[in-house]
């Protein structure tokens, strides 16, 4: 019941009071919600929109939600599968989890994690860089030592996996078709006004 509740509170402050470039929604079960964060500016995950799942515990919020991206995203401290190192995502001794934090709180760090990386602490270290280099780096590493390359390789992921021009796609689609069946009707309707005046025209009494 206290977790009913709690996610009712939650969830409607985030649909009237979300943080910035986070939104958060039910996806049809009560312990089973949907996130969206958008790349922030000056970040190499800029125009990027990346999904999550939460999922939450019966024990809530005396345990944190599991988070996940499902949207695939190049990050020293989020793995494969979408999983994400973040000490408030933990319960204590090894976590920062506290009952007074909440799914805002969440998706806001993990935010600004995705705009400051913390290399020390990866969870993708012992995975290698899928891209060909002349040796095995990895993603830690490379944010490190080599961040060039590291901001390189995310820029290309987010286009690849979190571009935005595939959700407008078919709506620029629509708004191309609707401009060309427009013009289409405006020089139909020309063409008729033209025949018009020339029957008009001849039908015009000879002075």
């Amino acid at each position: 019941m206290q977790r009913a509740s709690r996610l009712a509170r939650e969830l409607s402050l985030l649909a009237t009071e979300p943080p910035p470039g986070i939104t958060c929604w039910q996806n049809g079960q009560l312990d089973d919600l949907r996130a969206q964060i958008l790349g922030g500016v000056d970040t190499p995950y800029e125009k990027g929109i990346f999904n999550l799942e939460i999922i939450v515990p019966e024990r809530y919020p005396f345990e944190p939600p599991k988070i996940r991206f499902l949207t695939p995203i190049y990050h020293p401290n989020i793995d494969s599968a979408g999983r994400i190192c973040l000490d408030v995502l933990k319960l204590p001794p090894k976590g920062a989890w506290r009952p007074s934090l909440n799914i805002s709180t969440l998706l806001t760090s993990i935010q600004l994690l995705m705009a400051e990386p913390n290399p020390d602490d990866p969870l993708m270290a012992n995975i290698v860089c899928e891209l060909p280099l002349s040796w095995p780096w990895t993603q830690s590493s490379e944010y490190k030592y080599n961040k060039q390359l590291f901001l390189l390789n995310a820029r290309e992921w987010t286009e690849k996996y979190a571009g935005q021009l595939r959700a407008s796609k078919p709506l620029e689609e629509k708004i191309i078709q609707s401009e060309t069946s427009t013009s289409r009707e405006s020089t139909i309707q020309k063409r008729k006004g033209v025949d018009i005046s020339r029957k008009e025209k001849k039908s015009c009494p000879d002075s």
